[in-house]
């Protein structure tokens, strides 16, 4: 496979089980067509151009894959056999590093650790055989990825152009207990149908997620941005000038940069990923921001969110104070609605008695009702009882999984008591 210079084959985007509906809004949004969506994947077809694209903008997505090789496998040795038929030496650099990930479901393998380590042998042994030499390979995200998917007798391999997923930014350096990750924070916000130019407020913020995907969606500044190292960095011939080649827009509404005098020949995929970057900062919004505001009782928990917010680089777009979730500022808005008021508390699984959280969830409901009137109020958790304790009328009951825990996005319009609403 050329995968600089093919210009369509089948993308697979991976995502968190419950995702894939937010992940799909988002590539439609991104002007691709999906092809095929499953619980935790979305498909589209493009080129290299359209794996760095969505490697840099998606907000709900896990990893960017491109698959090489999908085939029937009963045991190891005929993974090994599937993988070194597999045109490596054209894919990753003799002299680099590789790393290899899995998910294996076949009753043959006993040792899950062991289709990553022979996919490494079976990679290692056809590189020694076509360059003499073979690349480093280890478990760190700093070259380029191989990504196994191994379900009973069917196996794919792919290239993972990701590496480490894309739900970890690289802003949260210090995430605090049980912190919402940065793909469902994402995910929670748009299901709230949150308008960007109107307030966001996140009492009990934590490790401040919440409030920080909001700041990026309202700047819309790219998540990949803020990441070192993305694999396909490190496949070969990444610096290698390709003829015809040239930067486009990154948005599609985006006015197209000056191209230098070496565009207009070609480009490497590297100035191509340069200039995606470049033009993505160009883009980000300033001026007319939203006020979005950020509480937690743990004065420590706020000092944490705000180092987390200056490593995103949008600390100066949120308002935080430590104080208890009552006292939350409630910025006036003339909108309709006046903006979305956002709520993950303990469930009483991981964190937390169920009894001693009931009265704070009735106190969440009153918050919301007399504090947030004519907002959208949201509200994560795993405990559907606790839920009940809040007494609002909702509007819609999201799925989610916020890691194993089986939870529900409440969605309350208008922060309206039940009994205040007519139906």
């Amino acid at each position: 496979m050329k995968i600089w210079t093919d210009k369509d084959y089948p993308i697979i985007i991976s995502c968190a089980k419950q995702l894939s509906r937010w992940t799909e809004a988002e590539v439609v949004a991104m002007g691709y067509k999906p092809i095929e969506v499953t619980e935790n994947t979305v498909v589209v077809r493009g080129a290299m151009r359209d794996v760095m694209r969505l490697n840099l903008w998606l907000r709900t997505a896990h990893r960017v894959l491109v698959p090489l090789l999908r085939t029937t496998c009963r045991n190891i040795r005929e993974l090994y056999e599937s993988v070194l038929s597999i045109d490596w030496e054209n894919l990753l650099d003799a002299d680099g590093y590789f790393s290899v990930s899995s998910i294996v479901h076949n009753y043959t393998i006993r040792d899950t650790r062991l289709p990553s380590l022979y996919t490494k042998d079976a990679i290692a042994d056809r590189m020694r055989e076509k360059c003499q030499r073979r690349p480093d390979s280890g478990g760190e995200n700093i070259g380029a990825a191989v990504f196994v998917y191994w379900e009973r007798d069917q196996v794919i391999i792919y290239l993972d152009t990701s590496g480490e997923p894309l739900s970890k930014r690289g802003y949260r350096r210090i995430p605090g207990s049980a912190p919402l990750q940065e793909t469902l924070a994402a995910a929670c916000i748009m299901a709230l149908k949150w308008d960007p130019s109107t307030p966001f407020v996140s009492p009990m913020c934590g490790s401040g997620t919440p409030a920080i995907e909001a700041a990026m969606m309202a700047m819309n500044k790219a998540p990949g941005s803020l990441k070192g190292h993305f694999a396909f960095q490190s496949i070969k011939d990444y610096s290698r000038f390709i003829p015809g080649e040239s930067p486009t827009p990154s948005l599609p509404n985006s006015p197209t940069p000056p191209l230098m005098s070496r565009h207009r020949a070609g480009a490497t995929p590297e100035q191509i990923w340069k200039e995606m970057v470049r033009e993505s900062k160009m883009n980000e919004r300033t001026e007319g921001l939203p006020r979005i505001v950020a509480t937690d009782i743990s004065p420590e928990a706020v000092e944490n969110a705000l180092t987390n917010a200056i490593a995103a680089g949008v600390a100066q777009n949120i308002e935080f104070k430590a104080c208890d979730f009552g006292d939350t500022p409630v910025p006036e808005s003339s909108a309709a609605p006046k903006g979305a008021v956002f709520f993950n508390p303990e469930y009483g699984i991981r964190l937390g008695d169920p009894v001693e959280l009931a009265p704070i969830y009735e106190r969440i409901g009153t918050f919301m009702n007399e504090r947030c009137h004519g907002y959208t109020g949201g509200l994560i958790t795993g405990n559907p009882d606790l839920a009940a304790r809040v007494n609002l009328y909702y509007k819609n009951r999201v799925p989610f999984f916020n890691g194993p825990i089986d939870c529900r996005l409440f969605v309350y319009e208008g922060c309206e008591l039940k009994g205040q609403n007519a139906q």
